[in-house]
């Protein structure tokens, strides 16, 4: 990894986007810096270095929404994500590279195409609340995905979007879940050899910028709608996921 000026002009618009995702619009976005940065990185450096910094985030973002949340539903999708961080894992274990780059593309379409279908109607919310047994099977997703590219937001957004909450209550539960969940995460990536000593210089420079995300995400959340924040976020997830999945395959 190399700390040269490529890596800061990507870096650090990137993980400020993390952050005032993480701060002020459910956590759904904040995965998309881990498409960008591996364009740059391999996958694992990529996903090795946005972790410490997503739950700093997480940390930050605790206090301004703090006892916000529903601790039932934020129960269900923490336990949940266990088998799904384990199985993870055991992927990240036996697979090369351009399996991960392929994964994290395919996230990244999955989220765009996912957010396309609720803007057109194709999708809805269900109008009675989802069973706590199945925030378990979200959680369950949200673990897995959350392990490959920090991409947890969209399959416990399903959950949590049919519980009828405000958009506080909604964002509150979000950082709560995903502060336990990158927590969960930490071991395992530590065992994998995922962070190195060139990831944790690099954190180290970018945290200023993580803080500093957070806090416009919250003044966002009560100054702005979402619409804005998401269009941009479609697209070049889009544009992002269909290169990696280009380099893997060829």
């Amino acid at each position: 990894m190399e700390l040269d000026l490529t890596f800061f002009l990507v870096a650090i618009p990137a993980v400020i986007f993390a952050g005032v995702s993480k701060g002020g619009f459910g956590s759904g976005a904040a995965f998309a810096a881990t498409p960008l940065l591996a364009l740059i990185l391999e996958p694992g450096q990529a996903i090795g270095l946005m972790l410490p910094l997503l739950m700093l985030m997480d940390v930050t973002a605790l206090k301004p929404y703090w006892k916000t949340w529903d601790t039932p539903s934020a129960l269900a999708l923490i336990v949940g994500a266990v088998p799904g961080i384990v199985l993870g894992a055991a992927l990240y274990s036996v697979s090369n590279p351009d399996l991960f780059r392929f994964l994290i593309g395919a996230v990244a379409l999955a989220f765009v195409g996912w957010q396309a279908a609720k803007r057109l109607g194709l999708y809805r919310p269900g109008t009675r609340p989802m069973s706590l047994w199945g925030g378990r099977i979200a959680g369950a997703v949200t673990g897995f995905t959350s392990f490959i590219s920090h991409a947890g937001g969209p399959p416990s957004a399903v959950f949590l979007l049919t519980r009828g909450f405000d958009k506080t209550t909604y964002q509150g539960t979000t950082v709560l879940v995903f502060w336990a969940v990158n927590l969960l995460k930490f071991l395992p990536y530590l065992f994998l050899g995922i962070f190195t000593w060139e990831t944790a210089r690099a954190d180290l420079i970018l945290v200023p910028f993580a803080v500093l995300g957070v806090w416009l995400g919250v003044l966002a959340h009560r100054k702005l709608t979402d619409r804005w924040f998401f269009t941009l976020t479609y697209v070049f997830l889009t544009l992002t996921g269909l290169k990696l999945i280009w380099d893997a395959l060829t």
